[in-house]
């Protein structure tokens, strides 16, 4: 029998809340109120590597679609990687070695296939080949002599000044509370996340991806979620 178009809608927003409720209580979290709420996944809900902490990290869309979030850990010789194109579903996707003398920061996509990052210490340059998204590798640009604070020229090129930054140093002890207001004119606290290191956002879904001392946070919104998914399936038809 030919389904209606609303009935197919129907069924999809029924298992799309079905798989909400059932993702909230996998993550140990209560709902207190309807999933437009904000869930608050831990370190312990999250796949191993997920439970340490890292120096810097950064989110990346390959071609396929897939998002990709990666995570600098050990003083920056290692990369661990996570599938978060679902974030009810993350995944762990790899962990790389990299080549590199201490721990740094991302400072920018260089096209779709590269990101250019500096280290702390010595003020040095990099670029993170990601053209094998799951195995990436870190290049010194041909032609760099200059050691500075880099500044990307478009999409295809960088400037560095020689001027060296004063103070290079990274907050350690900040700290982020995720406030929820969406059933109730008084603000919900959820409880604090402490040690946050760095936090971006996934802008598709609202995800944001807390970098903490304990391991990485994911706040997730289940209602921008749902949106996703009928802007994808009203695309496909």
């Amino acid at each position: 029998m030919k389904m209606h178009p609303k009935q197919i809608l129907s069924k999809f927003l029924c298992r799309v809340a079905i798989a909400t409720v059932t993702s909230a209580m996998a993550a140990g979290i209560a709902l207190a109120s309807p999933p437009a709420n904000l869930i608050v996944v831990p370190p312990a809900k999250l796949p191993a590597s997920a439970r340490q902490s890292g120096e810097a990290m950064f989110l990346h869309e390959t071609i396929d679609g897939t998002t990709l979030l990666y995570i600098e850990q050990d003083q920056g010789s290692r990369l661990t990687i996570f599938d978060v194109t679902d974030p009810a579903r993350i995944k762990g996707a790899g962990l790389v070695e990299v080549d590199a003398p201490g721990p740094f920061d991302f400072v920018s996509s260089l096209g779709s296939r590269a990101e250019l990052i500096q280290f702390r210490q010595s003020q040095g340059t990099a670029v993170l080949d990601l053209h094998k998204a799951k195995v990436p590798v870190l290049k010194t640009p041909q032609g760099l002599t200059l050691k500075g604070a880099p500044m990307p020229v478009g999409h295809v090129g960088l400037n560095v000044s020689s001027q060296v930054a004063v103070d290079s140093q990274v907050t350690r002890d900040s700290q982020i509370q995720v406030i929820n207001t969406a059933n109730s004119p008084e603000l919900n606290g959820v409880p604090n996340v402490k040690g946050v290191r760095e936090a971006i956002t996934k802008y598709d879904t609202g995800t944001m991806f807390l970098l903490t001392d304990d391991g990485l946070f994911v706040v997730r919104r289940p209602v921008r979620e749902t949106d996703k998914a009928l802007r994808e399936l009203d695309y496909a038809n």
